[in-house]
């Protein structure tokens, strides 16, 4: 998996490569400026870049803005936003073209270094990942004309794990139900939003994400 890693704490980023090259990513380019990272993208076509959301020269959302920028720039390049902060300001951007291959996971809660990179190896294939506080937050907006309004209380606590970047035999091992059950409400889902079976499993996951963040 070739990586790039954008990070302005020269500790953090260094030790984000090391990291990755001791389980086997190449990374391609470790920046530290936004602009840097657009190029960097641009340039190298990466599988996946890991991006922090605060960056030079004003340390609020240049990291953010960039992943938005380089996707423009390269449509559907899978980022992972790791930051220690929810910034919702661009996230919405950084999901507004339903492609899918995002996540923003937080640095203070990724406690099990596997975890990361299952997650890093889901947005590289394109799928998401969010930490429960980000989907938290970007739930934090109005419901007028919620497209999920006809969802039962039970699909919904399923479209939420899904979010959260779990596969369906562990939302059955979270909400204590057969792997049987947890397709059948996905089915449910799928069918509600309107997401049709020819457009495949894994592309329906990401539109129904997508839509449960945005909702």
């Amino acid at each position: 998996m070739r990586v790039v890693v954008a990070d302005d704490a020269v500790l953090i980023r260094e030790g984000l490569v090391r990291l990755l090259e001791e389980f086997g990513c190449e990374v391609v380019a470790a920046v530290g400026t936004g602009d840097d990272l657009v190029e960097a993208v641009a340039e190298h076509r990466p599988d996946v870049s890991v991006v922090d959301v605060r960056m030079p020269p004003t340390f609020t959302d240049e990291g953010l803005r960039a992943a938005v920028e380089a996707r423009r720039r390269v449509p559907g390049a899978p980022v992972l936003i790791l930051s220690q902060y929810v910034e919702v300001s661009y996230a919405d951007d950084l999901l507004a073209d339903a492609r899918g291959a995002v996540g923003y996971l937080l640095k203070d809660r990724v406690v099990d270094v596997e975890e990361f990179l299952e997650g890093l190896r889901r947005v590289a294939g394109g799928g998401t990942v969010f930490d429960p506080q980000v989907v938290a937050q970007l739930m934090v907006r109005r419901r007028r004309g919620d497209p999920l309004a006809s969802l039962t209380p039970r699909e919904r606590e399923v479209l939420e794990l899904m979010a959260e970047g779990r596969s369906n035999p562990a939302i059955g091992r979270r909400l204590v139900v057969t792997d049987g059950a947890v397709e059948k409400h996905i089915r449910g889902i799928f069918t509600k939003l309107g997401l049709h079976a020819e457009d495949g499993d894994q592309h329906r996951r990401v539109l129904a994400v997508l839509a449960y963040l945005r909702s």
